[in-house]
């Protein structure tokens, strides 16, 4: 009872120091005093802690099921696991809004008293803005969606969790999506700091990088992880059904990663700068629109909270931010001119550009597809509805060609390249990819059934992508050997430390070359077979057979549940595999009967069995499939974890060498290093690379020069105004 209390107090008290908070962050930006900024900081400190305080009250009537509450008897029940009641403070609409201010307050402290270039200007308005989101949840939540609602009599029994969300990715995937959908505040709130103080160069990009990482990777383990929930959970074969919701999620996972890529070009170049401000916009924009889309009801999804007066609060506060983001970017277009232009055609720079918009003709390709029905209902009065064959013929051409592009990537220089060394570098891997794409196109045909155009394309292409990042290892290891003599396993060491972010990105992008192997297998090659079967009756299906030899009845946990299961002896090439036993769970609360899945995985392929249904004691449908290759996008989820990890490791050389050259000479001496990796890794001609090198080694000179020629005039203009002021001090002396 005294949790609820203080629960409630809490959430009040939040709302009034988001007010405090943002008053002080204004006087710190009007001001520029240090008190100022102080307050600010220990405002968003407050703030979490005020969060922090109703989430663990909200916990505490969650585990102990304190039926005096609306939110506890919706998602809870006395014979719920522990587990479950912890993972119910994100199963509702309420739960989930407090869960997102608990995160939001927390990347907002953390973000307050950090420390880096320009810090004192930029954090007062980064923590208004963050202040401002945080505010809009906490009006949410005061005012109509109350986790300490209070129910005038204790109910006697809970309503449980929903049974499709009892399932260990309750624990991870909605956590993972919700750590993406928040992350990305903050580097969209130092992209519009900037824009307000016209410093459009890539401070806050570097500042930002990191969190812009972690958030992409939160948001894609959630994918990957709701993916495979769905093809444990759901019972219909596959993993991914283009619903709304999955829609919503994939949405900035797809323009963040535009943005990732096209962040590097402004870093190294000082180029595409309107491009990274409107990707990291429009990234934030659709992470609230996958909010508005679950908690709307407007399109129906089996992972929505249909709550209509929460989807108007958001859909306000959407205009809000669409509105003052576009005004902002329009009054500062202009501070976002580019510091170079494109050199020519084929260059790494045109290669990133070309990136962005494949990203980018996916990103809106989905978004039509997704909010079709309510343009449709709007236009006609009827809901027409997009269903998965649009999405594939849209999306799956422009994913091969991604793969391409990721393939060629690494092969096409900085600057200026030419098709002829394009051609040159990439032909071996090229003609290794389409033998080994097509060999393994006939072998899945001789084993499965026959292929498309499409995805044979598919499987060469994600072929070359993968022989393309291990080409480039190979290449680069062989240099470092050259120049070194250490041995291979050193060499690789020392080139990933050094340079985490390109061996980083290279691993990330083998990762997506092998989740898309899984993709094109278990999509174009998958077979299935449904089949009425008595006991006694077999089914074939590949190369495996299921014979059915009966039923049975299981009593659940706490007797809320009752499994009738059917025993299927799966054999293969006349040897025993074993018994599959998938089941229908019924519910003594009344919830719609689930389905367990009965998996019978291995790393090429998987036996999936669903009970449809029953006739009978001796008589069931099933429902077989078997899903060749699927097992690759689970495994490339985790080398997607691992190049993302690497790629966050700090790298300290770049700082150092920043540090003692400054800004300018620091991006003529990196254009020298990429055209000395370049050259070594074939790119290059001679001739050219002993050209440019001519030239950036003269601008270097030239740059150290007129730095040089700075520091003595500054040293001079110093010292006559010390001798100035010695010499009025000895005036007035006198």
């Amino acid at each position: 009872m005294i949790a609820g209390w203080v629960g409630e107090i809490a959430l009040r008290l939040l709302f009034v120091l988001v007010v405090a908070s943002a008053a002080s962050h204004v006087v710190a930006i009007a001001t520029g005093r240090g008190t100022w900024r102080r307050l600010s900081r220990i405002g968003m400190s407050v703030q979490f802690a005020c969060v922090a305080v109703a989430s663990v009250c909200l916990w505490h009537l969650l585990i102990t099921t304190n039926f005096h509450y609306a939110y506890v008897v919706d998602y809870t029940s006395r014979g719920l696991p522990l587990v479950y009641r912890i993972a119910a403070f994100w199963g509702g609409d309420a739960g989930s809004l407090l869960f997102w201010s608990l995160v939001l307050t927390m990347y907002g402290m953390v973000t307050a008293f950090s420390r880096h270039e320009d810090s004192e200007r930029m954090l007062p308005i980064v923590n208004l803005i963050v202040t401002c989101v945080i505010g809009f949840f906490t009006l949410v939540m005061n005012v109509g969606a109350n986790p300490f609602q209070r129910l005038p009599h204790a109910a006697a029994v809970g309503n449980g969790l929903n049974p499709l969300l009892q399932n260990p990715g309750m624990t991870v995937h909605p956590v993972n999506v919700y750590l993406g959908y928040i992350g990305f505040t903050i580097p969209f709130a130092y992209a519009i700091a900037g824009l307000l103080l016209k410093k459009t160069d890539a401070t806050w990009l570097r500042v930002t990088r990191r969190w812009t990482l972690v958030s992409w990777l939160f948001l894609g383990v959630g994918i990957i992880y709701g993916a495979h929930w769905s093809y444990e959970e759901l019972g219909w074969g596959g993993y991914w059904a283009w619903d709304p919701v999955e829609n919503a999620a994939l949405l900035p996972w797809l323009t963040a990663t535009a943005f990732l890529h096209s962040s590097i070009v402004q870093e190294r170049k000082g180029m595409l700068k309107s491009w990274n401000v409107l990707l990291i916009a429009l990234t934030y924009f659709l992470s609230l629109l996958g909010t508005y889309l679950v908690r709307s009801g407007v399109l129906w999804s089996i992972h929505a909270f249909a709550n209509g007066l929460l989807g108007n609060y958001y859909l306000v506060f959407m205009g809000v931010v669409l509105v003052a983001t576009v005004a902002i970017i329009t009054a500062r277009w202009r501070v976002l001119r580019p510091e170079r232009s494109f050199e020519a055609v084929v260059s790494k720079e045109s290669a990133f550009m070309l990136n962005n918009v494949l990203f980018l003709g996916s990103t809106f390709a989905i978004l039509w597809g997704t909010v079709f029905p309510l343009v449709s209902e709007a236009a006609t009065g009827q809901t027409m509805d997009v269903s998965a064959p649009y999405y594939n013929a849209v999306n799956l051409p422009l994913a091969v060609c991604i793969l391409a592009l990721m393939a060629v990537g690494p092969f096409v220089a900085w600057r200026r390249s030419s098709w002829s060394h394009v051609v040159q570098a990439v032909w071996m891997p090229l003609i290794a990819a389409v033998v080994l794409g097509l060999a393994a196109t006939e072998w899945l045909r001789v084993h499965y059934s026959a292929p498309t155009l499409l995805s044979t394309l598919g499987m060469v292409a994600a072929a070359f992508a993968i022989l393309s990042v291990l080409w480039e290892y190979v290449q680069s290891v062989r240099a470092r050997m050259t120049l070194t003599q250490e041995p291979w396993y050193l060499c690789l060491a020392r080139l990933i430390r050094r340079n985490q972010r390109r061996f980083g990105g290279y691993i990330v992008h083998l990762a997506l070359a092998v989740i898309a192997l899984g993709i094109v297998g278990s999509g174009a090659y998958h077979i299935q077979n449904q089949q009425v079967m008595k006991v006694g009756d077999t089914a074939h299906i590949g190369a495996y057979t299921a014979k059915f030899v009966g039923m049975g009845v299981a009593e659940g946990d706490a007797g809320e549940t009752r499994q009738l299961y059917a025993n299927l002896v799966i054999s293969r090439g006349g040897r025993t595999i074993g018994v599959l036993r998938p089941a229908a769970v019924f519910y003594e609360n009344g919830d719609a009967p689930t389905t367990d899945v009965a998996l019978f995985s291995r790393p090429m392929q998987d036996l999936y069995v669903v009970m449809l249904g029953t006739a009978g004691s001796n008589e069931a449908i099933f429902d077989l499939h078997v899903n060749p290759m699927v097992q690759f996008i689970w495994f490339g989820g985790y080398l997607f974890i691992v190049g993302t990890l690497i790629g966050l490791w700090p790298e300290r050389r770049a700082a150092e060498r920043r540090a003692e050259v400054g800004a300018e000479t620091d991006g003529l001496l990196a254009d020298l290093a990429d055209l000395e990796y370049d050259f070594r890794m074939g790119k290059l001609d001679a001739a050219r690379y002993t050209a440019e090198r001519g030239q950036l080694e003269q601008a270097i000179r030239l740059a150290e020069a007129e730095r040089d020629q700075l520091r003595l005039r500054l040293e001079a203009e110093v010292a006559a105004e010390a001798e100035r002021l010695r010499a009025r001090e000895g005036g007035t002396a006198s």
